[in-house]
């Protein structure tokens, strides 16, 4: 059924990328939600990612199935807006926590440990950067599996691989993950 709207979709029928877009809609928000930790930019950067869907339909080969390549276009855009984010924060760090002048306000809910806080997002920023430097083969293994929960037989199901293969693309993208966040300082064995 998805071959024949991808079709009409391709020829311009806007009823049929809308079915589409409903039809995939869940798992796409999902996982821009899981990758950028925000419901807002998760939307945003769904709604992005199906824009650019549109945009790219006509060179959609069907090499994939539909939900396949859209959820493909949706981790692209979520990688991408986290590399932008990155090299905005490198750019506006030039302000330091300890100036008495630099409007740092006390956090309005004291039932949430700063400390724990600003760990989980360090964590978070050092996972981001180490996924970036990953092979796109491994960190898209690695984002399906561990970041939207997907199984190792929906995992090969999306990307049109053996069981195997899912297997050892998963544990070679752990290591070398692994490796990475060692060589970067940011993993305690």
């Amino acid at each position: 059924m998805s071959e024949e709207l991808v079709k009409r979709a391709k020829k311009g029928d806007q009823d049929a990328f809308e079915r589409l877009v409903l039809d995939n809609q869940n798992k796409v928000y999902s996982l821009c939600v899981r990758m950028t930790g925000s419901r807002e930019e998760g939307a945003d950067l769904a709604q992005e990612a199906f824009l650019k869907a549109w945009q790219g339909l006509k060179s959609f080969q069907g090499d994939s199935s539909f939900s396949t390549w859209v959820y493909r276009l949706a981790a692209n855009v979520c990688i991408d807006h986290l590399r932008r984010q990155r090299r905005r924060q490198n750019i506006d760090s030039g302000a330091s926590l300890d100036d008495e002048d630099s409007g740092w306000t006390e956090p309005a809910d004291w039932n949430q440990d700063p400390q724990r806080k600003l760990e989980e997002s360090e964590r978070s920023r050092a996972l981001s950067r180490g996924l970036e430097k990953l092979p796109d083969h491994q960190r898209q293994v690695l984002v399906m599996r561990e970041l939207s929960g997907l199984s190792y037989q929906e995992i090969g199901e999306k990307l049109d691989l053996d069981l195997g293969t899912v297997k050892s693309r998963l544990a070679r993208a752990r290591l070398a993950l692994r490796k990475i966040l060692l060589e970067d300082g940011n993993f305690f064995t």
